[in-house]
This record gives C-alpha cells, structure tokens and sequence, in this order.
C-alpha cells in the first residue's frame, strides 16, 4: 500500500509523515533535503539552478515511487511526483525562472516516467494559508529557506488548490491545517487518522 502526503512548503508533510508511520507501523520515504546537491545554490540564485534542481527532484522521487512498488510494503511518501510537475516546475517556468526549452525538456521526461509509475492509493492533501507557511517555515529554521518570498509561496498554493480540485488518480483526503495541531494534540491526530480510516478501509 503506498500513502502518500502533499502539501506546500511548511505545511507539516515531512511530521505528518512520521507520526501516521509511527502509528500505523509503514515504513516512510522522505524528501530529500539534506543530501541535495542543489537546493541551497536554487534558493540563492533561481534561475540559474531552476532546471537542475527539477531534474534531481525527479530523479529521487521516480526512483523512490519504483522501490515502494517494488518492496510490496505498506509505505508513507513525503511529497509526490506530481507536484514537481504539476506545481514546482510550471511555476517556476511561469514566473520566468526556466526556459521554454527547459520545462519542455522536463515535462517529456516527466511524461515519460508517469507512465511507468502509478499514483498512490491514497493522497492526503495539507491545505494551509500563507500566514501559518510563514510561521512553520521560520520556527523550523533552515537557513536556505530565509529567502523564499511570499509571493513565491502564494503562488504555489494557488497551484496546489488548483491541482487538487482536479486531482483524480486515487484517493484523497483534505486536512485543513490552519487550525489544528497534530503534533501536541492527539485528539487533533486522531481526527485525521479517522479521516484516512475511512478512506483506507474503502479500498480493500
């Protein structure tokens, strides 16, 4: 079973992610921040390191949805596939930070490997405002992070909230995070766990 966790930058994915695998015993796949080679370079200079970044990004998560598929566990993914492709990469080529040629380039490829993966049975969607981004973003401290703007942010959610009005590759479930706190209320927690119960238990 592949679960899988979407959300903008500051959402809560990567800590929702460790509490539902420690709750349900799955196995986590996470984003890969600490090892990427590009990140920091993206942050500071966007569009010269827009493309390499995407690339890699593709790269680890085409990768990782292989392996879920392959291992036959029950598996919880931080971030999908499809949001490189359907968020990142277009807003950054809308924004004018990739080249036609370049989101081109990327979007074949990403066509390509979609066709050999599958989406996962169930997607749980973190919908928040900008104000509760701003705040996760800055308590959580990463020093590449200081320089995304608002803008930059506000964009993307309005993509996020555009792609999952039309998401409909498998199961979904929406939490709204603005106003709960999974992390130091359990009945916060046990609300969601519902939520995925719910959705979980109609598919099997």
């Amino acid at each position: 079973m592949h679960i899988a966790v979407a959300g903008n930058i500051g959402a809560g994915k990567t800590t929702l992610t460790k509490l539902l695998a420690k709750h349900y015993k799955w196995e986590p796949h996470f984003e890969d921040v600490v090892d990427n080679p590009y990140l920091d370079d993206f942050y500071h200079q966007m569009e010269r390191w827009s493309f390499n970044l995407q690339i890699y990004f593709l790269n680890s998560r085409f990768r990782q949805v292989l392996q879920i598929r392959e291992s036959g566990k029950k598996i919880i993914q931080d971030r999908t596939i499809y949001e490189d492709a359907f968020i990142f990469a277009p807003n950054l080529h809308a924004m004018g930070l990739m080249t036609n040629r370049d989101f081109n380039n990327y979007r074949s490829l990403f066509d390509l490997m979609e066709g050999l993966v599958g989406a996962p049975d169930l997607l749980i969607y973190l919908r928040s405002s900008i104000p509760n981004l701003v705040k996760q973003i800055h308590m959580r401290g990463r020093d590449y992070e200081n320089s995304i703007s608002i803008d930059y942010l506000s964009r993307l959610n309005e993509r996020y909230e555009a792609w999952i009005q039309t998401y409909d590759k498998g199961k979904l479930v929406i939490i709204d995070v603005d106003n709960i706190d999974y992390v130091n209320n359990p009945e916060d927690l046990g609300v969601i766990i519902n939520k995925i119960e719910a959705e979980i238990n109609g598919l099997f």
